[in-house]
């Protein structure tokens, strides 16, 4: 679940992007995983599923490399984009549940970025890799 304010518009990085809608500091959660809203799928789970909706989910949720479930958020943070150099992540003594942070100030009308290698086992596909 997105914690601060966001708009989807487009993106210069890929297709739609997620933008901060006012100036986030430093430090500020972003995101975490809020039970009830998102969604968590067992392997399982995600067999069972038609394939266009696999399609669907393999598309929009990332797979937790710790805990082999595909994590399918309720909002729009399906269009946080990747980046190298991400102004989010989690923080490097993070806990479960994580929540990510904002890794810098993020200023309004910004584009929110996370690196999906640091939480995707599936990144490399997305990427192309």
């Amino acid at each position: 679940m997105m914690l601060i304010r966001t708009r989807v518009r487009p993106s210069a990085i890929h297709g739609m992007g997620l933008f901060a809608v006012e100036p986030v500091p430093r430090g500020t959660p972003i995101w975490r995983f809020q039970p009830g809203f998102d969604r968590e799928l067992t392997l399982a789970d995600f067999q069972s599923l038609p394939p266009i909706i696999q399609e669907h989910v393999r598309w929009f949720a990332f797979l937790d490399p710790q805990t082999h479930r595909f994590v399918l958020g309720g909002d729009h943070s399906c269009f946080m984009n990747h980046s190298a150099e991400p102004n989010t992540g989690a923080p490097s003594d993070a806990v479960p549940p994580i929540a990510t942070v904002a890794m810098r100030d993020i200023a309004a009308g910004e584009e929110i970025t996370c690196n999906y290698d640091t939480f995707d086992a599936e990144s490399g596909r997305k990427l192309g890799k």
